[in-house]
């Protein structure tokens, strides 16, 4: 039987000493589940592991593209599970480490199947959006898929104003010529590992705390001029990052103004802290997940652990 210890939580949380901490007593290795971490060019606003970090256990999928190279979920979950059965057959014990939800998903349950759209209909929903704005792809949804939007707008209410989530429910919903919801939970993902999934949480104020502190210590280590070097690329996707966007929008004023810097620096900070809640709002919601507060002795967490690997 093999295992995939998951670790998961907020940003500034721990996630990544304690995965060296287990990766360290199970002798294997750690897959990163950063979505942003992926990129060469992101270092210091993605609070990349150290040097010392990254020696004091093998990791993967850590600066693998640059962020000129398009790289996608589906692309990470089958180069992830590739990778897994590689190490699988050294050790029946591997770590995931990371706070995207969506590629933690990913990797433990897999995507639902969708028919191939053509492009022309993503095409005419892009002009349609572009004139009318998210309301044209909300009454679309809203008119297609009414039980899916009305599920959405109890579950998760962001998604709706999500242009890129809604453009894709609208045009699936059109390409097809059936709900969007109707192609949910059909498709049957099998894995060869079981997982264990570990949760680490802080109080609110705990973990805002945390993270102002990360952020100064991203500017202390040079992310002013990390971002400075990304600019004059500002709009590729990788880069709609928070962190990175707030500078960006500084920059744009082309004054170099303490006041305005500082502001920016205040909406890192807050962005940051949105964010957080956000990836909370999603870990909750998954299944068979043990929480631990961050400060939990990690003896306790492993003797959890193993008494999962040991039934």
């Amino acid at each position: 039987m093999n295992y995939l210890i998951t670790i998961i939580g907020p940003t500034a949380i721990g996630k990544t000493s304690l995965s060296i901490a287990l990766a360290q007593h199970f002798g294997c290795d750690i897959i990163s589940c950063d979505s942003r971490q992926f990129f060469k060019e992101m270092k210091i606003g993605t609070a990349v592991p150290s040097e010392e970090e990254l020696a004091a256990a093998p990791h993967h999928f850590i600066q693998i593209k640059s962020i000129f190279e398009s790289y996608s979920v589906g692309d990470f979950e089958q180069e992830v599970l590739a990778k897994l059965d590689e190490l699988f057959q050294k050790n029946n014990i591997q770590i995931m480490v990371g706070g995207s939800g969506l590629y933690v998903d990913a990797v433990l349950k897999g995507f639902d199947e969708f028919p191939e759209i053509d492009p022309s209909v993503r095409a005419e929903i892009n002009s349609k959006y572009d004139a009318f704005g998210i309301d044209y792809l909300q009454e679309q949804l809203n008119a297609l898929d009414s039980d899916y939007f009305q599920k959405l707008q109890t579950e998760n209410p962001q998604t709706l104003q999500n242009p890129q989530r809604m453009k894709r429910f609208v045009e699936v919903c059109i390409g097809s010529g059936k709900p969007y919801s109707s192609f949910i939970g059909k498709r049957k993902n099998t894995r060869n590992f079981t997982p264990i999934i570990i949760g680490l949480e802080a109080e609110r104020e705990i973990m805002y705390d945390r993270i102002n502190q990360r952020v100064d210590l991203m500017l202390n280590e040079g992310l002013l001029a990390e971002a400075k070097a990304l600019y004059p690329n500002k709009q590729l996707n990788a880069l709609q990052t928070v962190g990175y966007r707030e500078l960006f929008d500084y920059f744009d004023t082309s004054i170099e103004d303490a006041k305005l810097l500082e502001n920016a620096i205040e909406q890192i900070k807050m962005n940051t802290r949105r964010f957080a809640k956000r990836q909370m709002t999603w870990f909750k919601r998954t299944e068979n997940v043990s929480w631990f507060d961050f400060l939990t002795d990690r003896d306790e967490i492993l003797y959890i652990i193993k008494s999962k690997i040991n039934k």
